[in-house]
């Protein structure tokens, strides 16, 4: 991260906890990794959008045997 922004927002409580729950992070960490999962989000939804339109010209077995 090459410069950071401090900023205020107002969160619901119970919302905050069950992030940070999940996340098992403090504060800062889980709210850095709920932006970094949205700003993600719109290429999750175009790598599913190729799902089974994509074409490979080798196939597993031959993945397989390169390593």
């Amino acid at each position: 991260m090459k410069t950071a922004r401090k900023i205020t927002v107002q969160l619901p409580r119970e919302l905050l906890e069950k992030a940070q729950k999940a996340s098992g992070s403090g504060v800062t960490q889980t709210i850095r990794e709920g932006l970094q999962l949205v700003a993600a989000s719109r290429t999750y939804a175009q790598l599913r959008s190729l799902r089974g339109k994509v074409k490979f010209s080798r196939t597993v077995a031959e993945l397989k045997t390169d390593r």
